[in-house]
């Protein structure tokens, strides 16, 4: 698979409904490390809310995706380098499997399709907003997980497997099955990356982190701990 997440070790996700910390701008949001920037939330996202920080962050150099939560607010960018949508395997229902899908295909097809890639979550924490909103069901042993990664790869061809605990640090024994069910897709970890050593420890059952609420929460500074701390972690990988 050759998507350009291949070579990301972090990712660096910033909700549009969100503040930065005091004193902070987007360009020291772009000058972090991060591999990649994905837009996107879960709650009270519009489409102005989402041009407002593609149109701050574009003017630096550094990949630039948007993660739409729903159809309703998907925008339309040169500035963009694509779009990640999410598609919710252990979903209660469909419409987060293919149905918001196919009413944006409707709504605003034909679509950008070179730069639309999809990633197939894995919604792990029972607490979280995405799970609540999809009724992901979230009751999964680290054998349901993998058995999930490997469906989503081989059945569904998807490049990109998500494993989300949004809120909270995950089961490394469940990220770890994903990522052994795995051949040739790109497994992103999120949630509970607060800091040097969280973003180490998790790095090393992930081929990315992505790291959200901590930008708003902690600002930059804490972001670039966690740049380190997985870097570090592929780093020795590779020399071991």
């Amino acid at each position: 698979m050759t998507g350009p997440w291949t070579e990301w070790d972090h990712v660096l996700k910033v909700d549009p409904d969100k503040d930065l910390v005091d004193g902070e701008t987007f360009e020291d949001v772009c000058r972090t490390g991060t591999d990649a920037i994905e837009i996107g939330g879960t709650l009270d996202i519009t489409t102005e809310k989402m041009e407002r920080v593609v149109d701050a962050c574009s003017r630096y150099d550094v990949p630039l995706y948007q993660e739409p939560s729903n159809p309703g607010v998907v925008i339309e960018s040169g500035d963009l380098d694509g779009y990640l949508i999410p598609t919710v395997f252990n979903a209660e229902s469909s419409f987060w499997v293919t149905g918001a899908h196919k009413e944006w295909v409707r709504i605003d097809g034909p679509l950008d399709w070179d730069r639309t890639y999809t990633e197939a979550y894995i919604v792990l924490n029972p607490d979280a907003s995405v799970a609540e909103l999809t009724e992901a069901d979230t009751d999964q042993t680290a054998d349901d997980v993998a058995s999930f990664a490997a469906v989503a790869e081989k059945m569904f061809g998807q490049e990109i497997v998500y494993v989300e605990y949004s809120g909270t640090f995950g089961d490394t024994e469940k990220v770890s099955a994903a990522r052994d069910a795995l051949d040739d897709a790109s497994l992103f970890y999120g949630g509970g990356i607060g800091d040097y050593d969280a973003a180490y420890e998790m790095g090393k059952h992930a081929d990315t982190i992505v790291v959200g609420d901590l930008l708003h929460d902690e600002g930059v500074d804490a972001v670039r701990e966690t740049v380190e701390g997985v870097k570090d972690a592929h780093a020795e990988a590779v020399v071991e």
